[in-house]
């Protein structure tokens, strides 16, 4: 009896384990896509992020903003919503400029689309050509900012080739060919 109980311990552990995102399954979280690349978001040699890219085949890297794509982030590190759009409207900025009334209104969106993350939390945001950028966790929906552009530059963040962190976007772009990308 004491074999069977374990065993089931054990089947239900490795089904956890297994069915876990941020632990490697390479379950899509958008039907249609498939694993690009991954990689780690380092500040001062700390770990704040592992970053996941799902796209569709054929994806070009150098027209993101034209193809329907998931990014999935698994934080490593406790981050208020708050902090995360002050941080990602700086970013991006990066990508193209826009007005400081634009600015406001979508960093308050994106404060209200994402809730608060700590370690281990995965975010995965999905990206709508023309309709803007919905944000789950896990299989819940957390929030959406129904804007194209500001999709198009959240994104951008992380894809585009003016993004603060090349090898991360070179990393998450592994499995195409970027050797045309601006």
């Amino acid at each position: 009896m004491k074999k069977i109980a374990a065993c089931a311990l054990l089947a239900c552990v490795t089904a956890t384990f297994l069915s876990n995102p941020a632990q490697g399954s390479e379950t899509t979280p958008l039907p249609g896509t498939v694993l690009a690349g991954q990689g780690t978001m380092r500040f001062f040699g700390l770990e704040v992020y592992q970053a996941r890219l799902w796209v569709s085949p054929g994806f070009a890297p150098e027209r993101y903003g034209d193809q329907p794509l998931a990014l999935a982030l698994t934080y490593q590190r406790n981050f208020t919503a708050q902090a995360i759009a002050k941080r990602s409207i700086e970013e991006m900025r990066r990508v193209a400029p826009f007005s400081a009334e634009q600015a406001e209104r979508w960093q308050a969106a994106l404060q209200a689309a994402l809730p608060d993350v700590k370690p281990g939390d995965t975010l995965t945001g999905i990206y709508r050509p023309g309709g803007g950028a919905v944000f789950r966790m896990g299989d819940k929906v957390v929030g959406e900012v129904a804007d194209p552009e500001f999709a198009r530059l959240f994104f951008g963040i992380w894809l585009s080739p003016n993004t603060s962190e090349p090898a991360l976007r070179q990393a998450l772009l592994a499995s195409r060919n970027t050797s045309r990308s601006p």
